[in-house]
């Protein structure tokens, strides 16, 4: 199955954590196709907190959407990612959210596929838009493209390398 997944970090050596996290995933069964460049985005939501790093990944695996999902948190936790349901939009060592699998939608009370806020967020539609730009949300019918151009988020993006 195809995926797209997103990562991010606001806490410590932000690049480390992020490759160790592609490490992590590709040690899962997740072999990774492509990697977006990296962003440093603006905080969302929680404002008071240090800019992230983003990038986006295009993948195939075998897992299923839940299995997916167990090892991208099994990843986190390996990075030294504490969950805390009070604190969720707050710094964090390592985020990996599943964006797409494949074309499916996916609603259950531990998983929605796709990612629920993902068209609300240029720091998720930019490195998308640059790995994937005429994949299309099944929720939507819009591309990438389209829905990077429609975006109401101004939240600040700057490209920042490559991993």
């Amino acid at each position: 199955m195809r995926v797209y997944i997103e990562l991010g970090s606001n806490l410590g050596n932000r690049e480390e954590y992020l490759r160790s996290g592609l490490r992590g995933l590709a040690d899962r069964h997740i072999k990774i196709s492509r990697t977006a460049s990296l962003y440093s985005t603006a905080p969302r939501d929680v404002i008071e907190q240090p800019w992230f790093l983003n990038t986006a990944i295009e993948a195939d695996t075998q897992l299923g959407p839940e299995e997916l999902l167990a090892s991208c948190l099994e990843v986190e936790r390996d990075n030294d990612r504490i969950r805390d349901t009070r604190t969720s939009k707050g710094p964090r060592t390592l985020d990996i959210d599943i964006i797409f699998y494949g074309t499916e939608i996916i609603r259950t009370p531990a998983l929605t596929i796709p990612h629920p806020r993902f068209a609300m967020r240029r720091f998720v539609l930019i490195p998308l838009a640059e790995i994937a730009p005429t994949f299309i949300d099944p929720v939507s019918g819009r591309s990438i493209r389209e829905l990077l151009e429609h975006c109401p988020d101004e939240g600040e993006v700057v490209r920042a390398g490559r991993l």
